[in-house]
Order: structure tokens, then sequence, then C-alpha cells
């Protein structure tokens, strides 16, 4: 057999491995080892699952990834991210579909802490799901806002999809989560006018919230205050060249450690809990990293880059169909494949032709990461939907499903924007002071 027919049986394997739910980090473990062992030996196997672990877990720059999920568990154990939620419901609650416009600029401000699409869906459930229900929301409405509106923590910075984009692409994190900020907020504008637009149709979708004051609204902005601070803090740093994105990482935790300490909101138990699932999610993070670095150099050996690359490139399409091309696969693949799982599998696949055909890839990386999120929630796998329906027990899976379809064509909107418009990537990447 040939080497691409080689590699291709093997990623065959490793599709399989993966539906039938074979942890990610494993499944391509065994994949690039006993690969490489067939085309190379074993001696080379032991030797590459040797140097790619030593190299990647000494990189300094992966120290960014426990820094912001801590910062992000933090939030979450101490009840900072309610406080999101409250000051979006002060300002927007009282208008038709109030509520969950507010869920959206909650899970945009945690997304903004988290960097977890996961986190992001789980805590705004728990915040806001209960509020819509007692003021008669449709649980349609509700719990679709509550899943499309997680999946923003995975493009607002910090990400860790684009830490991820960062390390197996050797671009800059900094750039990339600069590159993030404009699209996040372009879709959270279009999630609100989803909303507003499915209440305007149907109003009893989601009825009028309750009035507040003028000085219930300052209350519950002041009450946000050091929460805003610590996200102007990390994100204006790393813009404005003060912190590198681990500096940033470093002092957002920290901050944050500190503020629950000093409001009393933080007890030494949560610290303990939130440290432990910190640990527990940054070594899944990095089990997978690692075992995409042993993935790598196998599909190298089989030449399925060169292999892909020559066959989209005989095609004599344009530069923009390739794309749509590609992009239409990682849609596809976003309805059967953990997000992390089709980025490592895809991306030495793809890189190599989108670096030859000359397309950014910061903002290259943008529009791979939020087709990433409209894997979340496509069906039948939809992470963030089973996520909500965890959350949501009473609410059938298909409703739930039904709830998120008009996010995800404001998504599919959002990207046909990103794609006819790469500036609004590029603008904040590129005047940023490094």
């Amino acid at each position: 057999m040939s080497e691409p027919g080689i590699g291709l049986a093997f990623l065959a394997i490793l599709l399989v491995l993966l539906i039938i739910r074979v942890p990610v980090a494993l499944a391509m473990f065994v994949v690039g080892y006993f690969g490489i062992a067939i085309l190379n030996g074993f001696n080379a196997a032991n030797s590459t699952l040797a140097s790619e672990t030593f190299t990647l877990a000494s990189s300094p720059e992966l120290v960014v990834i426990p820094l912001f999920i801590l910062m992000g568990n933090i939030a979450s154990v101490t009840g900072l991210s309610r406080q999101l939620y409250d000051a979006a419901y002060a300002l927007i609650g009282q208008v038709r579909g109030g509520l969950a416009s507010a869920t959206i600029l909650g899970c945009g401000g945690f997304a903004a802490l988290s960097g977890s699409s996961v986190a992001s869906a789980l805590t705004m459930g728990k915040v806001a799901l209960g509020e819509m229900d007692r003021y008669k929301y449709d649980n349609r409405l509700s719990t679709g806002a509550v899943a499309a509106g997680g999946t923003l923590g995975i493009l607002i910075p910090p990400s860790t999809g684009f830490v991820i984009y960062a390390i197996l692409t050797e671009q800059s994190i900094g750039r990339l989560f600069m590159a993030g900020i404009l699209p996040g907020l372009l879709l959270l504008v279009l999630f609100i006018a989803t909303i507003s637009l499915l209440c305007w149709f149907r109003p009893e979708f989601g009825p009028s919230g309750p009035r507040t004051t003028a000085r219930q609204k300052l209350q519950a902005l002041i009450g946000a205050g050091p929460i805003v601070a610590v996200i102007l803090l990390t994100i204006g740093g790393i813009y404005g060249g003060v912190f590198s994105p681990v500096e940033a990482a470093a002092v957002g935790a920290g901050f944050v450690i500190i503020l629950g300490f000093v409001t009393s909101k933080l007890k030494l138990d949560m610290f303990w809990k939130a440290t432990r699932e910190s640990i527990v999610t940054t070594a899944t993070v990095m089990l997978i990293l690692i075992a995409a670095h042993l993935l790598n150099p196998f599909l190298a050996l089989s030449q399925i880059p060169q292999f892909v690359g020559d066959v989209l490139l005989h095609l004599n399409l344009s530069v923009y169909a390739v794309l749509a091309i590609i992009l239409a696969i990682y849609l596809v693949l976003g309805c059967f494949l953990e997000g992390f799982a089709m980025m490592v599998l895809t991306l030495p696949i793809f890189f190599p032709i989108i670096t030859q055909l000359g397309i950014d890839p910061i903002w290259f990386g943008v529009l791979v990461v939020l087709t990433l999120e409209m894997g979340l929630i496509s069906p039948p796998v939809g992470i963030n939907v089973f996520i909500v329906k965890s959350v949501a027990t009473d609410v059938p899976l298909g409703r739930i499903f039904v709830g998120v379809a008009p996010f995800w064509i404001a998504m599919l909107v959002a990207l046909v924007i990103l794609v006819s418009f790469p500036q609004i990537s590029l603008v904040l990447p590129n005047t940023m002071i490094n």
C-alpha cells in the first residue's frame, strides 16, 4: 500500500474511534504512534513520542491555558458571573425578549473570563433558565439562547480554541485573541437581533420582564464593574502591548482571586474546587495537544497534506472556492466530531493549503473557530445542547435543537460576513502594539 493509502486508512480508523466515543487523546495517540511505526519503524515512533511530549510540555506559551481556565472557574464558583447577567438584565430585561438578550450579553461577558463554551453554557444556564421560565418564556427560545450564547466562549478572547490553533499552526496567541474580538461582538449582535426578530413575529416567545429604575440599573452596573475591569485589563493589556498573553492570564487570574477573597465570596474550599477543576481541564487539553503533535509527523510521513493539497490545487478553483470547500468540510465534520478533535485532525491537512494559497492564517483561524462554534450546537453531537439539557431536564432534547436553529442560521450569516470582509477579523491584530 502507498504512503497516502496508509495515511487514509489510519485516518479512517481515527474517525471510527472518535465516532464510538474513544477519548480524543487516546484515539490520536494510537493512530499517530502505530502509523509512524508502520511507516518509519518503532524506534522512530518511540523517539517522536518522547521528543514531542517533552517539547510541548515545556512550552511556556501553554501556561496561558491553566491560568485563563482558573480565572473562569474562580469567577463561576464565586458567583461573579451572576453579576454580569444582573447588569444585562437591568439594562434590557424589560423589553420583549430582553431576558434572552440579557443571557446572550451575560454569556459574552463570561466568555471574556472563561474562554470555554461549555463553561459559559453551563454557568449561564444555571443563572438564566430559571428566570426565563419564571416569566413564561418559550423553552425553545430560552434553551436555544443559552446553548448558542455559550458558544461565544470559544470565539471571544481568551479562547482555548485560539490557543490550540496557535500551537498547532505556530501563530501568535495575542494576535488571534485580538482577531476574535470584533467577530465575537458581531455574532453577539446577530444573536440579539435573532431574538428580537423571533419575539417580533411570536411575541409569546419572550414576554417583557419587569422594569428597573435608574437606581437599580446603576447598582447592577456598579456590581459588574470589577468583572468588566478584569476583562478590560487583560484584553486591553494584550492589545496595548503592556502584557503578553501569558502575563495577561496571570494578571487576570490573580485579580479575580484577590477580588473573591476581598469580597468574602471565595472560600478556601471553593478555591480548592476551582483549582482542581482547572488542573483536570488543563490535563485534558494538554493530552490532546501532545497527541496532536504525535499525529502531525505521521500525516507528514504519509504525505496526506501534500496529496489533499495537490487534489484541490489541480481543480483550478479560485481561492474563495477552495476556502468554501474547506469551511463546508468543517461544517459537516462539526455534526459528528468534538471541536478540538476536528481541529487537530484537519489543520495539519488544510493549513499548508491555505498558506500556499496566500490566505491570512489569522483570518483563517477566526473562520475555523467560528465553524467549531457552529458544531457545538449542530445535531447530533451538539455538546452545548446536551449541556443545556443537563440543566433544563424537563425540556425535550428535540425542542432544544429546534430552539438553536435560528441561532445557527445567525452564525452562518456571520461566517459569510467574515469571509466577505476579512478586515473585521484583521483590523485589531494589525493595529495592536507588539
